[in-house]
């Protein structure tokens, strides 16, 4: 049986898990409403967002082992979060399994750096963005709420190489743009560009 847990709430861009070893008393977490970021920064301030965490997804776990963490937890909206301390079988079997098919995706991502262009890859967040709580649906199209800065972070560019993509994309009919507001007005064609090697 599941233990009643309090859940922690945070506000958008609060910062929940720094890099470092965990404290006694820090915990893994499971998101049950909102989105958190996980993400690097360098010495020069750059950013790479390593990925997301949506409802149902888990971060955190170095704290279950004692492990370093390299990366900051932020959150993008307003999310609560469940910490698991002394976790159930049952909630240690879905944090693997969650772990797992992040990993995968960490692959994925990790081949799209190394053989895609930016376009390409800024395609394949944009899709990815869209399943997030970043977007809904407006008029039967999705619209993304996302500024610049927080696409580059998803791709590992800058603002202005990613200024000058987002309007190829306008150009080419895939999405039209606005101020923080990205509408996705040709998905199909947005998911063959970002299978595309390039």
């Amino acid at each position: 049986m599941t233990k009643t847990r309090e859940t922690l709430s945070f506000k958008a861009g609060e910062v929940i898990l720094y890099p470092g070893v965990p404290g006694p008393r820090e915990a893994a977490y499971r998101v049950e409403k909102g989105l958190v970021r996980l993400q690097m920064v360098d010495e020069e301030g750059g950013t790479l967002t390593l990925r997301f965490v949506r409802p149902g997804g888990y971060f955190g776990e170095e704290a279950l082992f004692g492990l370093e963490r390299v990366y900051f937890a932020e959150a993008v909206t307003p999310a609560e979060l469940t910490p698991l301390v002394d976790p159930s079988p049952e909630e240690t079997q879905a944090l693997l399994a969650h772990l797992v098919q992040a990993l995968s995706t960490t692959y994925r991502r990790m081949v799209r750096l190394a053989t895609q262009r930016l376009k390409n890859r800024m395609a394949a967040a944009l899709l990815e963005l869209a399943e997030t709580p970043l977007a809904q649906v407006e008029e039967g199209q999705v619209v993304l709420k996302a500024t610049h800065d927080e696409l580059a972070w998803a791709v590992g560019s800058v603002r202005e190489t990613v200024t000058k993509v987002i309007g190829e994309l306008v150009r080419e009919g895939y999405i039209r743009s606005g101020y923080g507001r990205i509408v996705l007005l040709d998905p199909q064609g947005l998911k063959a560009l970002a299978e595309a090697r390039a």
